[in-house]
């Protein structure tokens, strides 16, 4: 039985490198401030060569990453950490910035699947994490690696985001424990109050800009072209090391079973870009023998990668995206396009989109099974009744929908649906508290009403 304190495998800045994923040749290390490809201008993407991994085989490192888990030795709890031969393995361990990130529950919604036909339905609960996203795990990897860049002397001063919210809040929870500069460009006006409060409360130096995230995006990628100030969007292949963790983490907890289907909230498409190559890694170490589907939702009000999942992906579709409830997944110019096409490609994937009714519906519903659902997993549910409508997912499918961030984060979108002020939205499920006066007759009488509907 292997512990949890065996040495690393010899695994340094030779075997894990970016590298252009349009295929040019060349190794970059990821110590470098380097984002795309010098060649042809393609994202990066970091590679870890097969050959040194596979000296362990496929049990081994079940027997690892299972033995790591909860544990408080430091850096292995961390659900991110604890696969660091996976993620950074040349990254020393005073240099891990982490708050054990990761090893989210992964609900298993026995109600809420019976009601829609799957009973076979698990919510990997990523909002359960210190910021309340999943944005954490690529952050721990990114802050971590520019902490052990300015501990080698690089030029490296600052690190910005552009962010719809929930990147900001991972960004700046990370740096302040870093005790690195974070700059922040949010749209103006965009984000839920809950998410600007969070790097604001943590110090970051938070620019609110009169444009959209796709502006933001614009202008945060000028300001890091000066190498002193490193960019920390999803454009930078370490936030994918991160990400990536959670797709092996559902397999784990699933005793290294592969689910049927896997739906995902997508926007600048970093995350579906990360689940395929953390399940990719697994396949090439013989860990798992099939891929999950994966399923890409979208907000129909901003809709590019749908959009160009119906002309077969010929070429890619950008827009500017309209004003929608999932905020954080309103993005008409996805950076990871490329990255997220093979995604869907190669696992035999499907993009689906959802109305604002169908979202904040969907939310709702599974609000009543006791959950506390942000919009964007309301996006995801909603492709999944869809999906299930059509026939695509059987009722017998082990299925899983990625919950990508807390409700609490968005309680102006609740009380908005419970009030019936929502536009665009039919409360079927309102709720609203009912004001009574303090009389026992009053409340007996409507505690009746109520009860016997």
């Amino acid at each position: 039985m292997l512990s949890a304190v065996e040495p690393k495998l010899d695994t340094d800045n030779q075997t894990v490198y970016f590298r252009c994923i349009a295929g040019c040749p060349g190794k970059h290390s990821i110590f470098d401030v380097i984002y795309t490809c010098p060649s042809c201008g393609s994202l990066l993407e970091v590679h870890h060569e097969r050959e040194p991994l596979k000296k362990r085989d496929a049990s081994q490192w079940k027997q690892l990453f299972d033995s790591r888990v909860g544990t408080t030795q430091w850096p292995h709890g961390s659900g991110v950490w604890g696969m660091r031969e996976w993620v950074v393995p040349a990254l020393t361990d005073d240099n891990v910035v982490s708050m054990f990130e990761g090893n989210t529950n992964l609900f298993w919604a026995e109600r809420l699947g019976q009601q829609l036909g799957v009973p076979d339905l698990w919510i990997k609960l990523c909002g359960n994490s210190h910021t309340g996203s999943f944005k954490d795990l690529g952050m721990t990897v990114l802050v971590s690696v520019v902490k052990q860049m300015m501990a080698q002397g690089s030029p490296v001063k600052a690190v910005a985001c552009a962010s719809t919210g929930d990147t900001s809040a991972a960004l700046a929870a990370y740096a302040a424990y870093a005790g690195i500069p974070a700059i922040i460009f949010l749209p103006a006006g965009k984000v839920s109050t809950a998410q600007l409060i969070q790097p604001v409360a943590n110090g970051a130096h938070v620019l609110a800009l009169d444009t959209d995230f796709d502006g933001c995006m614009k202008i945060v990628q000028e300001v890091t072209q000066d190498n002193s100030i490193y960019l920390a969007n999803s454009m930078n292949s370490l936030r994918i090391e991160g990400q990536k963790t959670v797709g092996i983490e559902i397999i784990r907890q699933f005793e290294w079973e592969v689910p049927d289907w896997i739906i995902i909230p997508v926007g600048n498409l970093g995350n579906i870009s990360a689940l395929y190559k953390g399940f990719q890694l697994m396949m090439d170490l013989g860990l798992i023998s099939r891929m999950p589907r994966l399923v890409a939702a979208q907000a129909a009000k901003a809709n590019p990668f749908y959009e160009s999942f119906k002309n077969g992906f010929k070429e890619k579709v950008s827009m500017t995206a309209q004003q929608t409830l999932a905020n954080a997944i309103r993005i008409g110019d996805p950076v990871s396009y490329a990255k997220a096409t093979k995604a869907i490609v190669e696992t035999d994937g499907i993009v689906e989109q959802a109305t604002e009714n169908e979202l904040a519906a969907a939310a709702a519903h599974a609000d009543l099974t006791g959950m506390f659902t942000c919009p964007h997993t309301g996006v995801a549910l909603a492709v999944l009744t869809k999906l299930l409508k059509r026939g695509v997912i059987k009722s017998d499918d082990k299925t899983v929908v990625i919950s990508t961030a807390h409700g609490l984060k968005f309680t102006d979108f609740k009380v908005g649906y419970h009030e019936s002020t929502l536009e665009e939205v039919t409360s079927q499920y309102a709720n609203p508290a009912v004001h009574l006066p303090a009389r026992v007759d009053a409340v007996k009488a409507e505690i009746e009403k109520r009860l016997m509907h």
